[in-house]
């Protein structure tokens, strides 16, 4: 495990001389911060009681002897959200669990949390990717205290955990541990549901016909099943060695997941500057772990959201990275799962294949992953090759097997389902886009057709609904971006797309929008870079205009024979934003946004010089 793919280190190497000016200032940050600690010595007695005055009598023993850890607990609790609600119970196992340990915990503070399955194609959606960086700053007034020698977080979905990350690393002195809660059982499968939503897009089904097979999927607390940006984050805390091994998809309720939750407790105490073995988040996110991260991503065919989210998180470390290394890494690194969109297998199948333990060893017996990186546990992700059980209560870890229990989901690097990874760059005269190619079969890589422009989901839906879209056609939707309406995903026209595919049109969509991290079967350029508002050439597209997609090349062209077409006027936002969802409120966040191959961010300037 010792050598490294030339290419994993050639991308490493760059990110290295890239990031070394910014991430030697936030390194020199961190280590201003870890001096005096624990850093709640420095409080005045007005400032401790304050911190302490509605903690229970025995928590006030602990917290009076400054010299016994505290835990700070961030939770993204809520009930709107089936993958949180099981949190509901978390702090409650944590504080025994701390007690037990020699310490204490704090319910330091919650965080927003919003669904996006529920705002898919509303108003809500615009706050979707802001919300990101709210939560962010909602991690960051929760430690800003000054109390805690360590955190625990408890998040699961889409913006909730790069957000919670994000912040915590400007605490980047503290330890801190992410503790899932797991994906809900199995229910109706993927596929069948994705099938009842092209048939209702038809008019094959009605309403209610499509609800009840909807709550036969989505049935119970959990994150969805399927492997969107929910699942791909459970991944993504693996591979930065930031859960405890195994941990990403254990169910809700299960005994081995409450006995979990305190094993994170328990190792909390361990590494803080107080505990046998001190090591701060600083050290375990660095430029070799989210090398990993990447790869884990490319390997599994994750979420594309995390083209955004991994660049967002790594700057907030100092850290610079660019589409051009997932690229470059998606080169050499193979897709070997194939778990819904990418194929017919659910999360918990996938689990019981071998998860993640499978995955990293696949990866790190190819030298595509660092293994000198510092995790949770300690130094080396040879730490993840091992799998938890529960034995009296408590949890005990045996080696993981490196060979899958079922390769139609979970294959090997020497027999990959596709030899490169499930994301690529695309780039041409259009901008430059990803595009997640693990779901795409390899007959619909490539489309040349022409455009058919639309402004909003809304219109291209009426056309289809009109029976307009009955051809080869490369939808164009623009003014979706960032900074444009707050770059909402597009999920909802995917059953459309999907209908007008199967019926035999070469059809794809090109925009600066997102689409979902279940995105699937057809083609789509998405994060189209600069986008339309910006001043992006996508905004100058008419229809008819000749475009081609090539995933296989990396490709996204007008071919219109000359540069006529650059000299149009770009064609601006005909509907405004809504109105009717707190998005006034998130207007200096759509005018400071940066775009969205430097994570979107809109907390600070991502320009590293």
């Amino acid at each position: 495990m010792t050598h490294i793919n030339p290419v994993v280190r050639e991308v490493t190497d760059r990110i290295l001389e890239r990031s070394d000016r910014s991430r030697s200032s936030y390194l020199a940050r961190v280590q201003q911060s870890r001096k005096n600690q624990p850093r709640r010595n420095r409080l005045s007695c007005t400032n401790f009681a304050h911190a302490v005055a509605a903690a229970s009598p025995n928590e006030k023993l602990v917290l009076h002897e400054e010299r016994t850890p505290t835990l700070g607990i961030i939770s993204a609790y809520n009930e709107m959200l089936s993958a949180h609600q099981p949190f509901n119970r978390f702090p409650d196992i944590i504080k025994q669990a701390a007690i037990e340990s020699g310490g204490s915990a704090l319910f330091a503070g919650g965080v927003p949390a919003m669904c996006d399955g529920v705002t898919q194609g509303r108003a809500g959606m615009e706050l979707s990717l802001f919300s990101r960086d709210v939560i962010a700053q909602a991690t960051a007034v929760a430690l800003s205290h000054d109390v805690f020698d360590a955190a625990i977080c408890l998040g699961t979905c889409d913006k909730i955990v790069p957000g919670i990350l994000m912040g915590a690393l400007e605490f980047g002195h503290l330890p801190v541990l992410f503790a899932p809660a797991g994906p809900m059982t199995s229910g109706l499968p993927n596929s069948e549901k994705a099938l009842a939503r092209q048939q209702f897009a038809q008019g094959k089904i009605d309403r209610k016909t499509l609800l009840k097979t909807e709550c036969q999927s989505y049935h119970g607390p959990g994150t969805c099943t399927f492997y969107g940006t929910a699942n791909s984050n459970q991944m993504l805390m693996e591979m930065l060695g930031l859960h405890l091994p195994g941990s990403a998809f254990i169910n809700p309720g299960h005994e081995i997941r409450d006995a979990l939750t305190k094993a994170a407790t328990a190792r909390s105490f361990e590494i803080t500057s107080l505990g046998k073995e001190y090591i701060p988040l600083a050290e375990v996110v660095s430029p070799e772990a989210m090398v990993n991260a990447i790869a884990g991503l490319l390997a599994t065919g994750g979420s594309t959201n995390h083209t955004m989210h991994l660049i967002a998180i790594a700057r907030c470390a100092g850290i610079i990275i660019d589409w051009t290394d997932f690229n470059d890494l998606s080169n050499v690194i193979p897709t070997i799962t194939k778990v819904y969109p990418n194929g017919s297998a659910d999360v918990n199948q996938f689990h019981a294949a071998g998860g993640m333990g499978v995955v990293i060893g696949q990866l790190l017996n190819a030298g595509l992953l660092h293994n000198n990186v510092m995790t949770i546990l300690g130094e080396g992700m040879e730490h993840y090759l091992q799998q938890p059980y529960i034995k009296d209560g408590e949890v005990h870890w045996q080696p993981t097997d490196t060979d899958s229990a079922d390769e139609s989901i979970i294959g090997s690097v020497k027999k990959p389902f596709d030899r490169t990874g499930g994301i690529n760059l695309l780039s041409g005269n259009l901008g430059r886009a990803v595009i997640k190619t693990s779901a795409v079969a390899q007959a619909h890589r490539v489309i040349s057709a022409p455009a058919k422009v639309f402004t909003s989901q809304s219109a291209f839906l009426q056309a289809f609904e009109d029976n307009e879209l009955n051809q080869d056609f490369v939808a164009v939707l623009m003014n979706q971006g960032p900074r444009a309406n707050g770059m909402p995903e597009l999920h909802k026209l995917t059953p459309a797309l999907g209908v007008l595919q199967d019926a035999g049109y070469k059809v794809a969509l090109v925009t600066d929008g997102r689409m979902s991290g279940a995105s699937g079967k057809v083609p789509a350029a998405i994060h189209v870079s600069p986008e339309c508002v910006d001043g992006g050439p996508l905004a100058k597209v008419r229809d008819g205009d000749m475009i081609v997609l090539d995933a296989n090349s990396g490709a996204l062209n007008v071919t219109n024979g000359n540069d006529e077409w650059l000299q149009r006027d770009s064609i601006a936002m005909t509907e405004p934003g809504q109105l009717d969802c707190g998005r006034n409120l998130f207007s200096n966040m759509r005018a400071t946004v940066s775009t969205a191959e430097t994570g979107a961010l809109s907390l600070f300037n991502p320009d590293p010089l």
